[in-house]
């Protein structure tokens, strides 16, 4: 009996742990990927399109600009893509905080609202804006009122993500520093802090308010980076974790 009971030990032991759990779930690693490689991918993007684009400065105009246009498709495509990959990820961060060991705070709206982030940009994809900073060619800087639903909505769905990301950035601040994980407690406050800054000196820009409608496309890209880059640093964390016996 006491030989049966060492083999089946031994054999308990040795099995791998259930499928379910996100160490050993491959479509969980899967999922998490996307968000690594989701805001490389979507900057990556808009920077050789803007770099490619005549009579486009990339210092002044926003991403959205890039919209307008015959191959303005890319980059409907591009956050189309971006948002669905983030989405993606956004199930994945899910699974795994769902079950990872201490304080479950931020689980649920941690991804929740970087899923709205991600709605966002699906969103901004669908709906392409106005023009304004005089790009393309021959329109106004700055549009008086919205010349159609389309813009209106681009504009309606950006808001909701980045208000989205923010918050989530604030929810990570507080559910690593319960965990007792200073650093990454304050990678999120920083990007949450940065993107905040740079969202609104863009915005400023874009309206036209010297001097900052010089740079503010380059701003712009600083706000989406910081994003991508905080959300791609959290998917690795995610997988990190995810393969912690």
């Amino acid at each position: 009996m006491s030989t049966y009971i060492d083999s089946m030990r031994t054999t308990l032991l040795a099995a791998p742990p259930p499928s379910g759990h996100p160490r050993t779930d491959a479509r969980t690693k899967r999922l998490l990927a996307c968000g690594v490689i989701a805001g490389p991918l979507f900057v990556a993007t808009f920077l050789i399109a803007g770099a490619a684009r005549a009579d486009y400065d990339p210092l002044r105009h926003p991403v959205s600009s890039l919209a307008l246009g015959g191959a303005g498709w890319i980059q409907s495509v591009n956050f189309i893509l971006a948002g669905l990959l983030t989405l993606a990820f956004t199930v994945g961060l899910r699974r795994v905080l769902r079950t990872a060991t201490g304080p479950a705070r931020g689980s649920f709206w941690g991804p929740l609202l970087i899923g709205g982030w991600a709605v966002g940009l699906v969103g901004a994809g669908v709906f392409v804006t106005d023009p304004v900073g005089g790009y393309p060619p021959g329109t106004p800087a700055v549009q008086g009122e919205y010349t159609g639903a389309p813009a209106f909505l681009h504009d309606a769905f950006s808001v909701f993500g980045f208000t989205a990301l923010i918050a989530a950035c604030a929810v990570f601040t507080v559910r690593f520093a319960v965990r007792h994980e200073p650093g990454w407690s304050i990678l999120s406050a920083v990007a949450g802090l940065v993107f905040t800054a740079a969202l609104v000196l863009s915005t400023i820009g874009f309206g036209q308010v010297d001097p900052l409608t010089g740079i503010a496309g380059l701003l712009q890209r600083v706000m989406a980076a910081t994003a991508c880059i905080w959300i791609a640093c959290l998917a690795l964390h995610a997988m990190r974790h995810a393969d912690r016996p």
